[in-house]
């Protein structure tokens, strides 16, 4: 009883400081309050009833029945805008709160929205080695599902949070990707409803320009109702090897030639400076040194790029064997490093121990909560981005990101990019290998200005014939987008399936020029 007396004082207490400082004072200058009284525990709630519902989906095999029916009812919501005119246009009713991107999708109020609720796995075929699944599954639902069963998919893309549909429309990559290629490349069929209201399949053999167009186009070819994915045996472990390397040109050499190896299962890259980084090369394997094991995903342990730092600090190699699940989700408990600036005391050995269970809190109520100041001090003076360039110029791009950001860590990911046809792909006739270069958190120089910096790195990752992650801020013209992106195959479909009135183009549903 005392300690529910004690409880409920220290509540009080709380409430009552909040009411003397104000709620959007504490929310914008002590905003780790409002995450770790509030968000965590909710967040905590979140992941129970999800997890229960999977679970209970799992037990009475009820989602390919369910599929084919509310499948329909998407098509029957579709036609029903038809009749009423197509007098505006078309996206999913999922709130804009809900989804990983940092966005605020101001469209959802003034489109007709479609609600879409497939959140299942469908199918495991072992003997064709696919999955097939539902847009809203998640990464670290599908990752749940599989691995138990033996299997895994080639690319999973860090955060528990991602859906399919996020993956596919938008786009995925992980430190296998410098083999797989990122997550649409590991797709083998989807399943559309048209604006016309029909159901179609594409393969890269059947209805193939509608199956190479999708990505990249968020959503506004058709509504994605079911995917595909490759799946690979899973093993046990990654056998991880830490390696400090010091000096920008040995730090690209060294990255480049381990990307270029396809005997390692994983290639990773994490800058802490200009000149120092950690080069990072994992394969998969069922053995494992039990004194190496290092189970970092467990609630207690340091975020993994706290770990991965120490290498850097001691200047020594290491190995170390993580298992396969930990590794897929290394960065999830630390949001990459962005929990650093919400929690500044996170990683404290005494906050792991007590409240780590409850970490992260979920992104989407992040977004719910952040009101109209944090976002705009964010839009300001935070950046979250991700470019794509060649390997050939991941030193200059580096300088640039130096100059013009000053953000550090950054993420490095290699990755091969077929000459497929859509919207991304190399500049020349042949499969090319690119980097993706991940900037999270506040930038440090002092010429930063949010428009002004942003639309020079743009223009500098178009002039390498680079690719900008569309789940982040774009500054582009709609000229400066369609010289970054072929949208030859793009416009032919949206003209031929009759999209125009249906959806927005994707560059008026992305950028920032368009939607303000």
């Amino acid at each position: 009883m005392s300690a529910l007396w004690s409880v409920g004082a220290g509540l009080l207490l709380l409430l009552l400081w909040v009411r003397h400082r104000g709620l959007e004072a504490v929310l914008v200058h002590h905003r780790w309050v409002f995450v770790c009284f509030f968000l965590l525990p909710l967040s905590i709630l979140f992941d129970i009833y999800y997890q229960l519902r999977a679970w209970a989906v799992w037990r009475l095999h009820s989602a390919p029945r369910q599929h084919a029916q509310r499948v329909r009812h998407i098509q029957e919501q579709v036609r029903e805008w038809k009749k009423e005119g197509s007098k505006r246009y078309m996206c999913t009713g999922r709130p804009g709160w809900l989804t990983v991107s940092l966005r605020v999708g101001k469209y959802k109020k003034t489109h007709k929205n479609i609600m879409i609720n497939l959140m299942d796995v469908l199918e495991v075929d072992s003997e064709r080695q696919v999955v097939r699944v539902e847009p809203l599954v998640s990464m670290g639902q599908l990752t749940a599902h599989l691995n138990p069963m033996g299997w895994t998919i080639p690319v999973v893309p860090e955060l528990d949070d991602l859906t399919v549909g996020g993956l596919i429309m938008g786009t995925g990559i992980e430190s296998s990707s410098h083999i797989y290629g990122l997550f649409q490349h590991t797709c083998v069929a989807y399943e559309l409803v048209l604006a016309d209201g029909s159901l179609v399949r594409c393969s890269p053999t059947e209805n193939s320009d509608l199956f190479y167009a999708v990505p990249w186009s968020c959503g506004t070819l058709g509504f994605l109702v079911a995917a595909e994915i490759k799946m690979i045996p899973a093993k046990k472990y990654v056998k991880i090897h830490y390696e400090p390397v010091r000096g920008l040109q040995k730090i690209c050499e060294k990255f480049t030639e381990e990307s270029k190896k396809k005997e390692n299962s994983f290639v990773e890259g994490l800058l802490y400076s200009l000149d120092e980084a950690v080069i990072m090369t994992g394969v998969l394997t069922d053995e494992a040194e039990q004194s190496k094991i290092n189970r970092i995903g467990n609630y207690y342990k340091p975020w993994f790029f706290k770990h991965v730092e120490k290498y850097l600090k001691a200047d020594r190699t290491g190995v170390e064997y993580i298992p396969s699940r930990h590794y897929y989700h290394r960065h999830t408990r630390s949001i990459f490093w962005e929990l650093q600036d919400i929690i500044p005391f996170g990683n404290n050995p005494v906050f792991r121990y007590l409240f780590g269970w409850m970490v992260p809190p979920k992104i989407s109520l992040l977004k719910l909560t952040q009101g109209e100041a944090i976002r705009k001090l964010y839009e300001q003076h935070h950046v979250v981005q991700d470019m794509l360039v060649p390997m050939k110029s991941l030193e200059k791009s580096i300088q640039t990101f130096h100059a013009d950001l000053n953000v550090y860590p950054i993420w490095l990911c290699p990755f091969i990019l077929p000459n497929n046809p859509g919207m991304v792909h190399p500049k020349g006739n042949e499969t090319e290998l690119y980097v993706d270069i991940g900037a999270y958190g506040e930038p440090k120089s002092k010429q930063f200005e949010a428009r002004a910096s942003m639309r020079q790195m743009e223009k500098f990752v178009r002039s390498v014939h680079g690719f900008q992650m569309l789940y982040a801020d774009c500054y582009m013209t709609r000229e400066e987008f369609w010289d970054m992106f072929d949208g030859s195959l793009y416009h032919k479909l949206r003209e031929e399936m009759n999209c125009k009135d249906a959806f927005p183009e994707v560059y008026d549903k992305i950028c920032k020029a368009a939607r303000h």
